[in-house]
């Protein structure tokens, strides 16, 4: 990697952004970690912190023709680490089979891996990825309740919340459904909670702060003229884990289908950070696709107030998000319908260490 390449990025901004309570847009830094050694990326990995080590697993490509040129989508199971060094990427094992589009969370214990899908079929698999210095180990832990990929998830203190996605191929149905699983007990064990009251949605952005659960855009599958569609949302939802309650919060100023999640927060600033906004739905020629929207929505979660920055300098889609020394990591992930990038990003907010 060139010294150019890590270099922190300087982050224009508009005055509008200057107007964001907590974080300013121009003080965010940005700037890349060592590509992922697959050539082409992958979107949907899972990835989290164990060791000290940043850990991304499995995902899904088109490693030959893109899709409009008649590709097929393959599932990888590969376990790439990164430790503290910044240098270079390193194999570390295989996960049990080819997987992508579950949900992962940073535990104390490791990288919490959920459900996710392969070509044929959607996964209950819930399993616990540890790295210390050698090969990968991975532990499994009690199946969800139901098969289930493209859900959000997030820890809140020591519980793993899931919610939303679907239970089969083919995006024909959504669910609302919510799970909880406590990792610090001797036994976890699923507990399925009331469902989720908003629309069920799958390829929401999920956050977490260390007493609530932020659940925020997503698809939802409705049926329009013989034929079920995504419809992308706004809508925003908290979760209290005291009592037990949902509150709608205010709608994001555009549409978010697939932003990375677990959502960073900064200063109290929960950050969507590019996503799909529908805008460019069915765009044609499909090569010639400008990308993400390199678009930025905040929501002030003291006011509960949105904000929106429009010169990101990347917008990556279906992805996870690892805070790791102080900045959160954005490994590979979508760049436009069907195409990945090896990238991996990096941002914090000023006075991070």
């Amino acid at each position: 990697m060139t010294r150019a390449r890590l270099m922190m990025i300087s982050v224009a901004t508009t005055t509008a952004a200057r107007a964001w309570a907590g974080i300013g847009a121009d003080e965010l830094q940005w700037s890349q970690l060592p590509p992922l050694p697959e050539a082409v990326g992958v979107a949907g990995a899972f990835a989290g912190v164990s060791g000290g080590k940043l850990v991304v697993a499995g995902g899904a490509n088109f490693p030959g023709r893109m899709p409009w040129a008649g590709g097929v989508k393959q599932w990888q199971d590969v376990v790439y680490v990164l430790d503290q060094t910044n240098v270079s990427w390193r194999v570390a094992g295989k996960l049990p089979r080819p997987l992508a589009y579950g949900v992962s969370l940073t535990t104390e214990s490791g990288v919490l891996c959920i459900g996710g899908s392969d070509a044929m079929r959607h996964y209950a698999d819930t399993f616990l990825l540890t790295e210390d210095g050698g090969p990968i180990t991975i532990r499994p832990l009690p199946s969800l309740p139901v098969p289930l990929a493209n859900a959000a998830g997030a820890l809140v203190g020591t519980v793993a919340y899931v919610v939303g996605g679907a239970e089969t191929l083919g995006e024909q149905a959504a669910l609302s459904r919510f799970f909880a699983l406590d990792v610090a007990v001797p036994a976890p064990t699923w507990r399925e909670l009331p469902p989720f009251p908003g629309e069920a949605r799958i390829l929401a952005a999920a956050g977490a702060t260390a007493d609530a659960l932020y659940l925020v855009g997503g698809a939802a599958l409705r049926r329009q003229d013989d034929r079920v569609r995504r419809v992308y949302l706004r809508d925003a939802w908290k979760y209290s884990p005291a009592s037990r309650n949902w509150k709608r919060l205010a709608d994001l100023p555009r549409p978010s289908v697939a932003a990375p999640s677990p959502a960073p927060i900064i200063d109290a600033t929960l950050l969507l950070v590019g996503g799909d906004d529908g805008s460019l739905v069915n765009f044609q020629p499909p090569e010639e696709h400008p990308g993400f929207p390199r678009v930025a929505q905040a929501l002030d979660l003291r006011r509960g107030t949105w904000s929106q920055w429009n010169d990101l300098p990347v917008a990556r889609a279906s992805l996870p998000v690892v805070l790791w020394r102080g900045f959160f990591v954005l490994p590979s992930g979508e760049v436009r319908p069907g195409v990945r990038s090896p990238e991996v990003w990096r941002v914090r907010g000023p006075g991070a260490h």
